[in-house]
């Protein structure tokens, strides 16, 4: 069974030496250089954006994120907290979907190039974690399930997933396709409120 997704309020997170802050018009520059990586372009951009010119793909993928909140889903800018609610844009996380299976969200994220190897990811990943999964009465979202999941080819997601504590819980054959339409094995993965 599922239930309709409400909308969310934005909101700041802080975690050890971040910000997680809701994305706005002015990340489209540093999103259009995040865009110009390939790897990410490949795992995050999706098809839509990678078939599209590069002076557009910014535009694109920001603009199906900036009203994300009002659908259910919580978006972030991931910035270093010394630079304040301005600073650029470092990478990008989101709990999507909340709620459309009861009491969960599947999380994503990435990080520019200029900026990994910090740690950022899953911090980052850390920190919406432990806020998704606090009960309503602290501010939380009060969820019980966080997944993600990410292809075999892209082993530094599975070590930001792992480091963040989302358990390994298995292999989905050929379930992701990349924007070249080649087929991969995914890893599956998730955290619980109450570890079992």
């Amino acid at each position: 069974m599922t239930t309709s997704t409400t909308a969310l309020t934005p909101l700041t997170l802080t975690g050890d030496g971040l910000l997680l802050r809701p994305l706005s018009l002015t990340d489209e520059p540093a999103i259009a250089e995040a865009l110009r990586d390939p790897e990410i372009l490949r795992w995050a951009g999706g098809r839509t954006v990678a078939e599209a010119p590069e002076a557009e793909r910014a535009r694109f993928w920001l603009g199906a994120r900036l009203m994300a909140w009002s659908t259910g889903s919580a978006v972030f800018a991931i910035t270093d907290a010394t630079r304040g609610a301005d600073g650029v844009m470092l990478g990008f996380l989101a709990a999507r979907e909340v709620n459309r299976l009861p009491d969960q969200a599947v999380m994503t994220y990435w990080i520019t190039p200029a900026a990994r190897g910090r740690g950022l990811a899953s911090n980052a990943l850390e920190t919406a974690a432990h806020w998704a999964l606090s009960p309503t009465s602290k501010g939380g979202l009060g969820l019980h399930r966080l997944s993600l999941d990410h292809a075999l080819a892209n082993p530094g997601s599975c070590r930001v997933a792992e480091k963040a504590g989302f358990a390994l819980e298995g292999t989905m054959r050929d379930f992701y396709v990349d924007p070249s339409g080649l087929r991969h094995d995914s890893h599956l993965h998730a955290r619980l409120a109450r570890p079992h």
